[in-house]
């Protein structure tokens, strides 16, 4: 059964803004993420091979493929128009049509309610500005999962190697007017210089802001993907009750 759609979102300036940074590294951004994750392949390989999953904030396709290769029918969902012309282009040299690409905001999501089995949300949610936008779309994904759907949702780390010294001379200094959390990080590959907004979390706020989706956490976990010291990603597996 293909996924039911509804209307797709109005696009505002905002974010036709921010589709116009990630379209203009796409092609960089493509050139070196390419090699999934180890915890999200993990997940998908733990799926029923019947599972039709979404891919929110799919990329340049590093965990949409893997998923496709291991279930039933998947949707990859993404803002960025150039991002998701990169994944069409794989998709057809591996001769793929179980996948359906659409091209919308993750906080606006174009399809039913209860139509999904699992959700993978991969470093995208920190992205989003606005904490109620950014709750908005954990509501989205409660909102498509079926009643004991799954979803993994992972976020980078305010106090990853990186940033630590960072936050805490703000922390204490109370610079900034804007959330704690937020902070411009450059893409510079390949001779760029973009800024991207990030919301960098806490694991607390984190738990909070899946709690007050409504989604039930199953499993928290806080990994060092890069950084040496200090954990870069929380990776979280909810369920929708």
């Amino acid at each position: 059964m293909p996924f039911p759609y509804d209307l797709p979102f109005m696009w505002s300036d905002s974010i036709a803004s921010i589709e116009e940074t990630w379209d203009t590294i796409a092609a960089s951004f493509d050139t070196t993420r390419r090699t999934p994750w180890p915890p999200c392949l993990e997940f998908i390989d733990s799926l029923p091979k019947q599972t039709k999953v979404v891919d929110i904030g799919c990329g340049n396709g590093r965990h949409l493929l893997p998923a496709i290769h291991h279930c039933q029918k998947a949707i990859g969902v993404d803002l960025s128009f150039q991002l998701l012309s990169i994944v069409q282009q794989k998709l057809k040299q591996e001769r793929i049509t179980t996948v359906d690409l659409v091209h919308a905001s993750a906080t606006h999501l174009p399809l039913k309610d209860t139509t999904v089995d699992t959700v993978l949300y991969i470093a995208a949610l920190h992205n989003i500005e606005g904490r109620d936008n950014r709750i908005q779309s954990l509501k989205e994904v409660k909102r498509v999962l079926k009643s004991g759907g799954t979803a993994l949702i992972s976020v980078w780390s305010r106090w990853q190697d990186n940033y630590r010294t960072q936050f805490f001379k703000r922390w204490f200094t109370k610079q900034g007017t804007h959330e704690f959390g937020d902070i411009d990080i450059y893409w510079r590959q390949h001779g760029l210089n973009i800024p991207r907004f990030y919301h960098l979390y806490s694991k607390r706020e984190f738990e909070r802001d899946l709690c007050q989706a409504g989604l039930t956490i199953i499993d928290m976990q806080e990994l060092k993907l890069r950084s040496k010291k200090h954990p870069d990603n929380y990776f979280a597996t909810v369920k929708s009750i």
